[in-house]
């Protein structure tokens, strides 16, 4: 697997697409933008569209909610790589498991497809969000039975840990580790980090804005 998790700066978004995929010029890189449907007039969803634009590869804009799981299989097998943006990890993880489009992606990204997550597209990623309960609001996802994620890494991302960013500060995010640390294996990543998995290891690198 090629996966890059990260807590909001981009900075190592460029290298890990270019070390992750064979094709010369530019990538087909699909932006699930599910977590965002609700935010999307602030600013922060354009800043982080913007960001991915900037990089020069064509980006095919993904709504998860409404495909059908045939049409999901098919946008992603035209894909080079795969970025999840950020905003409520709830409403994220509903729309993959209640379309049933959870499997799929899972299953493209064990077979090679590269993914980039960003903060809630990071936090999926892990084996639980429920650790995420007190950052986000859990009332995002009310089809959601259970909160598993995607298994593709071991640990729960815990993204904006450094408490810079004003909806995250630090008191927050030492109540999140305190609360769910003992029972979950939590990751924190500030802005300026991202978590690198293969499969098999995992290393935290800078991720610098």
């Amino acid at each position: 697997m090629k996966i890059l998790l990260l807590s909001r700066c981009p900075g190592a978004l460029a290298s890990f697409l270019a070390e992750s995929t064979d094709r010369e010029g530019p990538l087909r890189l699909g932006y699930i933008d599910d977590a965002q449907v609700a935010f999307s007039e602030a600013p922060f969803v354009r800043a982080e569209r913007d960001s991915v634009e900037e990089l020069g590869h064509e980006v095919v804009g993904i709504t998860v909610r409404g495909l059908s799981v045939t049409e999901f299989e098919r946008v992603l097998g035209g894909l080079d790589a795969l970025y999840v943006a950020s905003g409520s990890t709830f409403a994220l993880l509903e729309a993959l498991r209640v379309s049933g489009c959870d499997a799929p992606l899972i299953r493209h990204v064990r077979a090679g497809l590269p993914y980039v997550g960003s903060s809630a597209g990071s936090i999926i990623a892990g084996p639980d969000v429920t650790p995420a309960s007190l950052m986000d609001d859990p009332a995002d996802g009310p089809l959601l039975t259970d909160l598993t994620g995607l298994g593709l890494v071991e640990q729960t991302v815990i993204p904006h840990a450094d408490g810079q960013l004003p909806p995250y500060p630090p008191d927050l995010i030492r109540t999140t580790l305190d609360t769910y640390g003992a029972d979950y294996p939590l990751l924190p990543l500030a802005d300026d980090q991202a978590l690198l998995a293969d499969g098999t290891s995992t290393r935290v690198i800078d991720s610098s804005c």
